[in-house]
């Protein structure tokens, strides 16, 4: 679920007529039920345009990695586009998810698995190894194996985006290099070069 960028800005265009506040207002209100979907909106265009009966609704979203979404809808009544084009806006971004998510399905041999490992209490640790005569005990906790992947730094972000990982490990596919991404605080990425 996306949480950065929440309400993204939305310009509102109307051809051949004014705008009203109910319009801005609907159509603001339906870009709204969008954000929530993969990928992130960071800003929407609605091109509303009226000529004698025909009503058109164009709606175009720019997302997060360079994804541009738009739709539109010819109808007699405004409302009624409005609505269809946001349907269509909303069956493509589901679409546009749903082949990343297929794209970066995790094979059998890639999976996780989990081996011991050991870490040592914090008073051990503040001994010195002439003071200590024994080997101090461990406390067992988990260790995560994964196989490194060759990825682009588009796609190692777009898989950050599609899970839940705080962040991601790979080697950079043009440069050869081990780099780890991450999402800051301020919802930007930044990379890591060990």
């Amino acid at each position: 679920m996306q949480t950065a960028n929440v309400d993204p800005p939305i310009n509102i265009v109307v051809r051949h007529e004014t705008i009203t506040d109910a319009i801005r207002d609907f159509v603001k209100k339906k870009i709204g039920t969008l954000h929530l979907d993969y990928p992130r909106i960071i800003e929407a265009r609605a091109v509303l345009d009226v000529k004698k009966n025909r009503h058109k609704a164009e709606i175009i979203l720019f997302c997060a990695n360079h994804i541009t979404i738009d739709a539109s809808t010819e109808g007699p009544d405004m409302y009624a586009a409005i609505d269809e084009t946001i349907s269509k806006i909303a069956r493509r971004m589901r679409k546009h998810k749903t082949r990343l998510l297929k794209k970066y399905r995790s094979n059998p041999e890639e999976t996780i698995r989990h081996l011991d490992e050991r870490v040592y209490a914090q008073d051990v640790l503040d001994t010195h190894p002439e003071e200590s005569e024994t080997d101090p005990e461990p406390m067992i906790i988990h260790r995560e194996h994964q196989k490194l992947k060759r990825l682009f730094k588009e796609e190692a972000i777009m898989e950050l985006e599609l899970s839940d990982k705080p962040f991601v490990v790979y080697t950079n596919a043009r440069r050869d290099v081990l780099q780890i991404v991450y999402r800051r605080s301020d919802g930007d990425y930044a990379i890591i070069e060990p």
